[in-house]
């Protein structure tokens, strides 16, 4: 688990939204992000427990679908999700 990045993140893979429901503080965040690391394919995970949202950032040439990042969510707790538009 990564709380802190001292190193500017010049990433350029792919970038997923989703929107989270169902969050209460911010362990819900570091449960959601830790859970969504775990995935094969996710680089980072960023939640914003205020904004009900999580930014998904994948490796490059990853392709993961918002439905295997979704269902992680709802076995990490009670969260719902929907990619954002």
């Amino acid at each position: 688990m990564k709380l802190f990045s001292r190193t500017k993140d010049t990433h350029t893979g792919r970038q997923l939204v989703l929107l989270v429901e169902g969050m209460h503080c911010s362990s819900c965040g570091l449960l959601i992000d830790d859970e969504l690391e775990d995935i094969a394919g996710v680089r980072s995970s960023s939640t914003d427990v205020k904004a009900g949202r999580t930014t998904i950032r994948l490796e490059e040439g990853a392709d993961v679908d918002s439905a295997i990042l979704v269902a992680a969510l709802q076995q990490a707790g009670d969260y719902t999700a929907r990619p954002a538009d």
